[in-house]
């Protein structure tokens, strides 16, 4: 059986050309979505998927309507190959349950996963200059010297709720926990912070 799947970004757009082609294709059901393609909970998609069973294929019009990139459509389309499923593209001349097709979105797949490979090294390589230049990845630090000094002022006195004291801060509790215990004793994390 083939099961077509189609989506548009906006209302405004119109799903006719798409419903039209996977009509000629052939297919016996049609699911829809009208939603962003970065969206993740696409429910036509997963009506679609859910209604494929070995033997079938899902069909689209392009190979951008069923994914977010290039990586999560080879995801995609390796989660239907386990099952028995084939992929075919209108517009792409891919078909997966052909051999030409099966190699061609091999070759998808090597290129997702370069893609991947590139975009880790570029990371490791920019937060590496970043050190050099002495600066470190990660979000910046919400508890500064002076909070500290006030938190552990204000956890010593024991009718001072730790939710309050973290509000009044600007924290939140499990940070304000990382650095100061009940009492208002300094860990370790909070040493650190003040050089002891």
């Amino acid at each position: 059986m083939l099961v077509g799947y189609m989506r548009v970004s906006t209302s405004e757009q119109n799903l006719a050309l798409q419903r039209d082609a996977l009509e000629d294709a052939g297919c016996e059901r049609l699911y829809e979505d009208i939603c962003s393609g970065s969206v993740t909970e696409r429910p036509g998609l997963t009506g679609a998927l859910d209604n494929l069973r070995g033997g079938d294929a899902l069909v689209v019009w392009k190979l951008d309507r069923i994914g977010r990139s290039l990586g999560h459509v080879v995801e995609l389309v390796a989660g239907l190959q386990a099952k028995g499923i084939g992929l075919k593209v209108l517009t792409g001349g891919i078909d997966t349950t052909s051999s030409t097709g099966r190699l061609v979105f091999g070759i998808f797949a090597t290129l997702a996963e370069f893609e991947r490979d590139l975009i880790r090294e570029r990371t490791i390589a920019g937060l590496a200059a970043a050190r050099a230049r002495g600066r470190t990845g990660g979000r910046p630090r919400m508890m500064t010297r002076a909070k500290l000094r006030t938190a552990m002022t204000m956890m010593a006195d024991q009718g001072n709720a730790a939710s309050d004291v973290a509000e009044q801060l600007g924290i939140s509790v499990s940070t304000l926990y990382a650095y100061v215990n009940g009492e208002g004793q300094a860990k370790p994390r909070a040493q650190k912070l003040l050089g002891r």
